[in-house]
């Protein structure tokens, strides 16, 4: 059974236990556990010996990589993962739920027990080689950042991007770290043969907000300049403005967009807040925290774009809602990408380009690159 840990207004989290710069508020159990640990109070509790809730990572050697996905509201179908949970701690997240399967908390657990999977670069250079791999661009970042912060140490997200450029293999990148610009390198080598394109999400430009609601993620600011140092590389990008939190950041939908074009980016998109499973009750919690007089009508905007459910999973409905709000936050969206020239989509990634190389076992690999055999008689 694993540790969950608790702040004092929720029971399932340790009061010795002070998670600064975390997201969640609380350590709810995982929808899969027969059993709800709960800590009570035994008379005996030590202010002075509180603890910060550090981040620790375990290693997990996947056995395969690429996940395919036949969702119609989703322009890919297939995906990688180089982590599983966050770092980031953004209390939106629509992949805290993932958590679960691990016999964790979507809640704090998502964000300070992390799985980092090392091998992920062989795994998929694997299978990239079978012969019935049909090639189409492959989507990183849509499920946890590649570039949260353990990037930095295991640069499992370089070693993929590595394997990727080496095939010619298209990608396109989701993120919100800054990080991404240590591969530029890489993103820009591929960038020129139509290979890679990148999403930044900008949720808010308000630097306390987004400090409450994605903590471990660089300031607004910062991935402005991320994104003018990727178009500045010759790196497509497109500025996403996810999630739109009814009551909270929509009215920064124009300025973001704004701030977005101004930085270099060509596209823009976005998506309205999702609140699958755990997300919504964590969410909820979050909100009674830090935005108690707006809680009531944050939720009451959300529900009426869900017919009276905080979420609606069916396809076509569960990234923008509907309703007279959704409607209005989808006009708005278009009126100001249509002013900002952001309204165009990117251009199509190059499926045509992807090869296989010699293997490390092919004899073609004994000789120096550009040998060729015709030429040496």
């Amino acid at each position: 059974m694993f540790q969950i840990w608790r702040m004092e207004s929720d029971s399932s989290t340790d009061p010795a236990i002070r998670p600064a710069g975390r997201g969640a508020v609380s350590n709810r159990t995982g929808r899969f556990e027969a059993l709800d640990r709960r800590f009570e109070a035994d008379g005996w509790d030590r202010p002075e010996e509180e603890q910060v809730l550090r981040t620790h990572v375990s290693v997990e050697i996947p056995r395969s990589l690429i996940t395919y996905n036949r969702s119609p509201d989703l322009p890919f179908d297939r995906s990688i993962n180089p982590y599983r949970g966050c770092e980031h701690g953004c209390i939106y997240c629509f992949a805290r739920p993932t958590h679960a399967y691990l016999g964790l908390s979507p809640g704090l657990d998502f964000e300070t027990r992390l799985i980092a999977r090392p091998g992920a670069a062989k795994v998929l250079e694997r299978e990239l080689r079978r012969r019935r791999y049909r090639v189409r661009p492959i989507a990183i970042g849509t499920n946890t950042d590649p570039y949260q912060p353990i990037e930095k140490e295991h640069e499992i997200m370089r070693s993929c991007l590595k394997v990727l450029r080496n095939f010619n293999h298209p990608v396109a990148i989701v993120t919100k770290g800054a990080l991404i610009e240590r591969d530029l390198d890489i993103l820009a080598d591929m960038a020129g043969r139509g290979l890679v394109r990148v999403g930044v999400s900008v949720t808010t430009l308000d630097a306390r907000l987004s400090r409450r609601l994605e903590p471990r993620v660089p300031a607004p600011k910062r991935r402005l300049a991320t994104i003018a140092a990727l178009t500045g590389a010759g790196v497509p990008v497109r500025i996403m403005t996810s999630p739109v939190i009814p009551g909270l950041t929509d009215p920064e939908l124009e300025s973001i967009l704004e701030a977005g074009a101004e930085a270099g980016a060509e596209a823009a998109s976005w998506i309205m807040l999702r609140l699958p499973l755990e997300v919504s009750p964590l969410f909820q919690e979050w909100l009674a925290q830090h935005y108690p007089d707006r809680a009531s009508r944050v939720m009451g905007l959300i529900r009426e774009m869900h017919g009276g459910k905080d979420y609606d999973a069916e396809w076509g409905r569960r990234m923008r809602g509907e309703g007279a709000y959704a409607k209005m936050i989808a006009q708005r969206f278009d009126r100001a990408a249509r002013h900002l020239g952001l309204d165009r989509a990117q251009p199509g990634l190059r499926c045509d380009l992807f090869e296989v190389p010699p293997g490390e076992s092919s004899q073609l690999s004994l000789f120096p690159k550009g040998f060729h055999a015709a030429d040496h008689g």
